[in-house]
């Protein structure tokens, strides 16, 4: 259990004596009804109290998550019904898309063979970052929400909300992309029929560019995602049927793939194994890393799986156990059928099969490209859909987000805007051109989580020791958390513009002191459910590690972080800030009570 610091709570939530009563919304399944009476219950800051005051008092707020999970847990709303099988596949199917036959062959022109090693460092550090999703999910079993519940619980109101946002255009901009990507295949296959090589429109599915290509019109790739968006609205459980079916068909190719394959590898074409030195291979792992981008899906399934405390950690470590064993087993292949400085870069894959004159395993890769830009695309949307649901709830988003259709059980108006969103932007815009910034959401995501593993396992009354001036202990613990990752910012921007190694040695040695303050001025204890192991050691490797990750994108994303980190600030102070429905339960403490291992 943790307990927060007092001095951080604000007034409202420090005098339970004048609380308002219990919100129905905390008690009975999510309604109209129960939305217009929780609507009435809502703190406004407004009054009495000067506009700054109020904002940061409001933005300091932790959620306890007891009042949720009864609800979540009765039943009713969202149903249990993703069991341990359907959970790795949907991690997977987020995971492993047309990439897995474009990156490895565009990281072995420069790796050689050793992108293989890229791959097995990068699937290394998500493996860290699994360990603590697999945590909090078995810790927050019972709620949909994923990262963005975890920092409302571990640190506050204003962090969840910008981890919310950045997450948010990531998950926007990559379905509009994956889109327009599927709509191009797609007429690809079409152009294999002798009439209509040649006579269909770029408008349709590759994109007419107009304006000096400010405006690239597409109307293949928004029909396409209605049609996925209409599978997700009809209930979940047609929904992963589609899914399950099309990633097993995936995964089947991949491995028929690789045995194909494996009869036509000359090992001489793996030496040197790393051609252009380890540094390269490090490259490619900060490139490939985000391959592995999708195992979190499955923590944003709490709601929905079956018995979510053990079945969340297996869907989450199983998926991304699985993907690594694939992209290993594709690049030792590739690179051992083909000299690596004869790869290409659009189609690699196809074009290795090609040379060897197996044009049938060709057509199973595009094929398999399909299939994985399908499920990759499905499952973004689902997991789109719920997040803006948990905000739904909590009231940072309007109540509509919140409405769960009462017999198909789905987020239906939350699940209809994520696809509405994804069909503008992918018919009107070359959304191709902004993948520069994505992956800052991601990342983000990723080093909060890893953070809160740390945060949440504090005991701060279990510890004597002093606080270092006017910070409480809690404090002084996060001001570590922030040290280590702003050391992480900078060996990466060393590495990335070649600084002076001391300038890396003094950080490295800062971001070792604070982890040695984390760990011995902290008090841990262990909780429920999985266990990420070496806390806090192996969150603070993966907080360090995403942020050198984060120090190797383009500056633009950077840019993109700052402004709209800025403007979820000023949405969250004139809207979200206002409207944050009040928890019934004692706010110096965070409630994991009441989840059933079970399906109800």
């Amino acid at each position: 259990m943790t307990q927060e610091p007092t001095s951080l709570l604000p007034a409202w939530a420090r005098t339970p004596t004048t609380r308002r009563p219990k919100s129905r919304r905390h008690q009975l399944p999510i309604s109209s009804g129960a939305m217009e009476e929780a609507d009435d219950h809502r703190p406004h800051s407004s009054t009495g109290r000067p506009f700054l005051s109020g904002l940061c008092a409001a933005a300091l707020r932790r959620k306890p998550l007891g009042a949720h999970t009864s609800t979540a847990a009765s039943g009713e709303g969202l149903v249990r019904q993703l069991g341990v099988l359907e959970l790795v596949l949907l991690g997977i199917g987020a995971s492993i898309g047309a990439g897995i036959f474009v990156v490895t062959g565009t990281v072995a022109r420069d790796a050689g063979p050793g992108v293989t090693i890229s791959f097995v460092l990068a699937g290394a550090a998500c493996v860290l970052n699994a360990l603590c999703y697999a945590e909090l999910a078995s810790r927050f079993p019972a709620v949909v929400g994923g990262a963005y519940m975890y920092t409302y619980a571990a640190f506050n109101e204003i962090t969840a909300f910008l981890v919310f946002t950045q997450l948010m255009v990531d998950y926007h901009i990559g379905a509009a992309s994956i889109a327009r990507s599927l709509a191009s295949y797609f007429i690809q296959f079409l152009e294999l029929i002798p009439f209509l090589k040649g006579h269909i429109p770029n408008w349709i599915g590759h994109g007419e560019e107009f304006f000096g290509g400010v405006i690239s019109i597409n109307i293949l790739a928004p029909i396409l995602l209605i049609l996925l968006t209409a599978i997700l609205c009809y209930g979940v459980k047609e929904s992963s049927a589609v899914n399950t079916f099309m990633t097993t068909l995936k995964i089947v190719i991949v491995i028929v793939v690789v045995f194909a394959g494996v009869f036509e590898v000359d090992v001489s074409n793996w030496s040197p194994f790393m051609p252009n030195g380890f540094k390269s291979v490090v490259t490619g792992a900060t490139v490939v890393f985000f391959a592995y981008v999708g195992f979190d899906a499955v923590a944003n399934s709490a709601e929905e799986a079956k018995r979510p405390q053990r079945d969340l950690p297996i869907g989450i470590l199983g998926s991304l156990l699985a993907c690594v064993l694939l992209y290993v087993a594709v690049c030792l292949v590739i690179t051992g059928m083909v000299p690596y400085t004869l790869l290409g870069e659009d189609a690699p894959l196809a074009e290795a099969f090609a040379a060897k004159g197996l044009e049938f395993v060709t057509v199973l890769i595009s094929i398999g490209a399909v299939v994985g830009l399908t499920t990759t695309l499905l499952v973004g949307l689902y997991v789109q859909s719920r997040l803006y649901l948990g905000l739904g709830r909590d009231g940072l988003l309007p109540s509509i987000f919140a409405r769960v259709h009462p017999t198909r059980h789905t987020p239906l108006h939350s699940q209809i805007w994520v696809g509405c969103v994804a069909a503008v932007m992918a018919g009107l815009f070359n959304v191709h051109m902004l993948s520069h910034i994505l992956s800052v959401g991601t990342l983000t995501g990723y080093s909060v989580v890893s953070a809160c593993v740390i945060t949440l396992r504090w005991n701060d009354k279990g510890t004597s020791r002093r606080s270092l001036g006017s910070m409480s202990i809690w404090q002084e613990g996060v001001l570590c958390l922030v040290i280590v990752a702003l050391c992480g910012f900078i060996v990466g921007l060393c590495y990335r513009f070649n600084y002076a190694i001391a300038f890396m040695v003094v950080a490295f040695l800062i971001a070792v002191a604070a982890s040695f303050a984390l760990q011995f001025r902290q008090v841990y204890v262990d909780p429920p459910g999985f266990s990420c192991p070496g806390v806090p050691l192996v969150p603070v490797i993966s907080v360090f590690f995403n942020m050198v990750l984060f120090a190797q994108l383009h500056e633009e994303a950077w840019y993109r972080f700052v402004i709209l980190s800025l403007v979820a600030v000023g949405i969250y102070a004139g809207y979200g800030q206002y409207n944050t429905v009040p928890s019934s339960s004692d706010h110096s403490s965070v409630g994991y009570h009441g989840v059933p291992f079970e399906a109800p």
